[in-house]
């Protein structure tokens, strides 16, 4: 048995691991029998979506090659557990970009469309998996699948956002998108208040990429305040690749590092960088996934780990649900260094079980204080719920069992499709009472 945790570092959880080289290997370890099985690529969950506790863990690392590239075309299909750093160091010299990024480019093909992440340009083009032209799915019962929005689409669909649990992802075809530099066209704008936020991002409905940074401890009229940045790729400039991480953090930083006063100053620095405000032009490293810049960031929470919140909420109940949250948030002195707001748009997804929906997403991180911490987590669910939205999956380490139900209502088709050799400690917790009350 080998312990392995989540990019949350919460538990340590033992599995039998097994790390195979080549494709048939990876189909050889899933139809092998005995206990539950479930892939995992770079671990880059937070919660427990990735683990399967005393179960066996197939991880995908080494199934990492180019099947093929054409150029011409944007398409490329590879093995499942290629990460974006690595697929982007192929197609940028030759002008293409990934579609749909998340905030890191250290997740797997695999990992990406088994949780349909999102960037920041949801309302433009929507999820990861509208982007997949097919993939290979192996099953246990012995099966090898090619599944597309057309061929085996009833499974395809289930795949797609269905964390992993439908059968071993082996392949990824998806279709790029051109780009003519690695540069970006940035405009960073102040916002006084959670109002002000939602102005600007109705004012840039003509730039594809939008994010927001806000001071999560500010209070009564200053909520929301912070920082707006919209993006666009530049027309001009070098296609140039990322470097490597710059900074590494050696080892678990003292758990009392991080607190409502360090948080403060670090959120007062943050705000009151004249330089930070108006247009620039930067490299796509830096814009999309700043934190890729510090090796082992996790770290900084300490040896308890932490949590991540992250919901979406319908845009008709957003500005007071994500100021109750806010508030909330600001209430138990529990602050977030990372705390990342924008909106989704209505474009749909393929998949079943996909986290946005048309509205306001939010997102912090918080150090695992204990108790006190779930508590807040808890109060933050009862929100969301009550205004209609949903938690990531991708991002939950404590979502109850009728939240998720509430919030995917697909779910039970998901357990349909499921490989009966595949589970997760995610998918045990948060289905487990209505399967033994359908029983």
């Amino acid at each position: 048995m080998q312990t392995v945790s989540s990019w949350g570092r919460l538990r340590q959880v033992p599995h039998e691991v097994a790390r195979p080289a080549f494709l048939d290997e990876a189909r050889a370890v899933l139809q092998a029998g005995g206990a539950p099985a479930l892939c995992y690529g770079k671990g880059r969950s937070y919660g427990d979506v990735c683990l399967n506790e005393n179960g066996r863990l197939i991880v995908t690392d080494l199934l990492d090659r180019i099947i093929s590239f054409d150029r011409e075309r944007g398409v490329l299909r590879a093995e499942a557990g290629l990460t974006f750093e690595r697929l982007l160091r192929v197609v940028v010299p030759h002008g293409w970009f990934l579609a749909v990024t998340p905030g890191t480019k250290f997740v797997t093909l695999g990992g990406a469309v088994a949780n349909d992440v999102h960037g920041k340009n949801h309302e433009a083009v929507g999820t990861f998996g509208a982007h997949v032209l097919s993939l290979g799915l192996a099953r246990s019962f012995g099966e090898v699948l090619t599944l597309s929005p057309t061929q085996n689409a009833e499974l395809f669909a289930a795949t797609v956002g269905g964390l992993g649990l439908t059968g071993a992802i082996l392949w990824v075809e998806l279709q790029l998108v051109p780009i003519r530099s690695a540069m970006m066209e940035i405009e960073t704008l102040a916002t006084a208040d959670l109002d002000a936020f939602f102005r600007r991002a109705q004012e840039s409905r003509d730039w594809p990429y939008t994010v927001a940074w806000v001071d999560c401890l500010a209070k009564g009229a200053a909520t929301g305040r912070g920082f707006f940045a919209r993006g666009r790729h530049a027309e001009t400039g070098e296609l140039t690749v990322h470097g490597n991480p710059r900074l590494s953090v050696p080892f678990d930083a003292p758990g009392a590092l991080l607190n409502a006063h360090t948080m403060a100053l670090f959120n007062g620095a943050i705000l009151y960088r004249p330089w930070a405000l108006g247009a620039k032009t930067m490299h796509y490293d830096p814009f999309f996934y700043p934190l890729d810049s510090i090796a082992h960031w996790n770290r900084l929470y300490g040896k308890r780990g932490f949590f991540q919140h992250q919901s979406v909420v319908p845009m008709a109940h957003a500005p007071d649900t994500i100021r109750k949250l806010l508030e909330l948030t600001a209430e138990f002195r529990e602050g977030s260094f990372l705390m990342v707001l924008k909106l989704f748009g209505d474009k749909p997804s393929p998949g079943l079980m996909s986290f946005p929906m048309a509205g306001a997403t939010l997102a912090l991180d918080f150090p695992n204080k204990g108790e006190s911490t779930r508590r807040l987590l808890g109060r933050m669910a009862e929100l969301v719920m009550t205004a209609g939205g949903r938690l990531y999956p991708a991002k939950d380490a404590t979502m109850s069992g009728d939240a998720f139900r509430a919030g995917y209502p697909a779910w039970r088709q998901l357990e349909a499709q499921r490989d009966p050799a595949i589970m997760s400690d995610f998918w045990r917790r948060v289905t487990a009472p209505a399967a033994a009350g359908a029983a």
